[in-house]
């Protein structure tokens, strides 16, 4: 996603009455991807679809509009629509890559090229990155050599290998930050089957496992999500029919059900990696990662695709200035060729104001989305506190739902009004906790005759009695420090920069 947004994004910037950038857009295959996920843009990512000038790759691919979220919680439902009638697109997610490729390709000076980079090329006195070697595909299909060595060479070398990036570790150095698994989806299309509010994304919070996710990607199909925790199971179909599918609505249990007697279903990890600050001693001159090879988190709130967009948008907006000079510079008799990106010592304070710019998206988007699936995904008494009071929250409705949303949706950009909501919910849950009535056994008698009667033992809803407060302070006081561990070191990871 982040490497044919950014060729069309750094593609526009010469006037286009001068000779454009050369720019090398490298894929190990052009063939269309069949991914899992990649396939929710939120609303925020759509406006960044709209600042680069792109947004119409979402046209054309059956692609469906969405407006909002249905939360399912022990037979509940919540409707969380975005604010302002905002809207998002989900799709499959290779027909998106496809359409981005596509205009890519015809942007000016960008040449499409199938190859697996297998290095870099490094200068051999400065240890500058300057180039990749790759094998190139052979376009004769008869051909048996198996691909070309070729090698390109470039100022800049932007990499956007995705979350099993095989350079990461080579371009941080020092600065490398490992990513931390935290569960595996595994991935079916449904077809045809009707969610609970159409052109919704629908989480179902199931006891024992991780959120389930349900959303439309085309006229007839739906994806749903399964979170696993620990490893996968041996047999998941089994796993779903067990662990799943009793917990879900009457018309999606038969659909289920027929896919998976189809195949195979497919899986990943879903993994979080903080941001590390490029551009330090450490990292390799040359080369700057981005999208999921350099920042991940967790899916569950489809903010991926969002945060690599912006990152794009910062970065043109940042680049600009040396492509305009250096393109100015041509006006004086005899000046070479533009190389706009040729002095790394001037793109070394762009990438610290990349990091730090890319805050206030980025970290909301990264803390929100893996607080909401520890909240959600773990069965934890003190987080089994927090998760009761976040649905009673949003079932307050008004802002309590509006805040939230518009932080997940990227459109609120705000990590200051994330920490007010979040701890917002912790305090409503310590006060639904004393004041909302539970389940109860009350005993009363039950008369059979005039001389004998039966102690019966009717169960009944009361609010906790006076003598529980003692008991239930001890326990706000638990759920208030778990979601301080919870939110806090999340913080911490995105304002650490070494």
């Amino acid at each position: 996603i982040a490497g044919p947004a950014l060729a069309c994004a750094l593609a526009c910037l010469p006037p286009k009455t001068s000779a454009p950038l050369r720019i090398a857009l490298l894929d190990r295959s052009l063939a269309e991807p069949n991914r899992i996920v990649g396939e929710l843009l939120q609303p925020g990512g759509m406006n960044a679809l709209r600042e680069l000038g792109i947004q119409d790759c979402v046209d054309g691919i059956d692609a469906i509009s969405t407006f909002g979220y249905a939360v399912l919680y022990k037979e509940r439902t919540i409707h969380i629509p975005y604010p302002d009638k905002a809207e998002g697109r989900s799709f499959h997610h290779g027909r998106f890559v496809m359409s981005l490729r596509d205009k890519a390709r015809n942007a000016r000076g960008v040449q499409l090229i199938e190859a697996t980079v297998s290095d870099v090329i490094e200068d051999a006195e400065t240890g500058k990155v300057v180039g990749v070697r790759t094998t190139r595909k052979e376009l004769d299909a008869s051909s048996n050599s198996g691909g070309s060595a070729t090698e390109f060479y470039a100022d800049i070398v932007f990499m956007a290998d995705g979350w099993s990036s095989k350079f990461r570790s080579q371009v941080l150095g020092a600065s490398l930050r490992q990513p931390k698994l935290k569960s595996h989806f595994v991935g079916f299309v449904l077809e045809d089957v009707i969610l609970p509010i159409p052109k919704h994304g629908t989480v179902v919070l199931i006891p024992g496992t991780g959120p389930l996710l349900l959303y439309q990607i085309g006229t007839h199909e739906t994806r749903m999500l399964v979170d696993v925790q620990g490893g996968l199971p041996k047999d998941v179909p089994a796993y779903v029919k067990d662990n799943i599918i009793p917990f879900l609505p009457e018309n999606l249990r038969d659909p289920i059900l027929d896919c998976m007697a189809k195949g195979k279903p497919k899986s990943m990890p879903n993994s979080f990696l903080p941001a590390s600050l490029q551009g330090s001693k450490s990292h390799k001159a040359g080369a700057i990662l981005i999208g999921d090879a350099w920042n991940m988190r967790h899916p569950l709130t489809g903010g991926g695709m969002t945060v690599a967009l912006s990152d794009v948008v910062i970065l043109r907006r940042l680049l600009e200035p040396l492509v305009s000079e250096a393109y100015d510079a041509l006006s004086e008799p005899g000046a070479v060729p533009p190389r706009p990106f040729a002095d790394w010592e001037r793109i070394t304070p762009l990438l610290t104001d990349l990091h730090w710019e890319r805050k206030g998206l980025a970290s909301t988007v990264n803390i929100l989305s893996v607080a909401l699936y520890d909240l959600f995904g773990a069965e934890d008494e003190n987080l089994n506190v927090l998760r009761e009071g976040c649905i009673k929250y949003f079932e307050r409705g008004g802002e309590c739902i509006a805040g939230p949303v518009s932080l997940l949706s990227g459109l609120a950009p705000r990590p200051h009004l994330l920490a007010y909501h979040f701890f917002s919910v912790a305090f409503y849950s310590v006060y639904c906790l004393f004041t909302s009535p539970r389940l109860t056994a009350q005993t009363s008698e039950d008369h059979e005759g005039q001389d004998s009667s039966v102690a019966v033992s009717r169960p009944s809803m009361q609010s906790p009695s006076i003598d529980q407060y003692p008991a239930l302070t001890l326990r706000s006081i638990a759920a208030i420090y778990t979601a301080a561990i919870v939110f806090l070191p999340l913080v911490w990871t995105e304002i650490r920069w070494w």
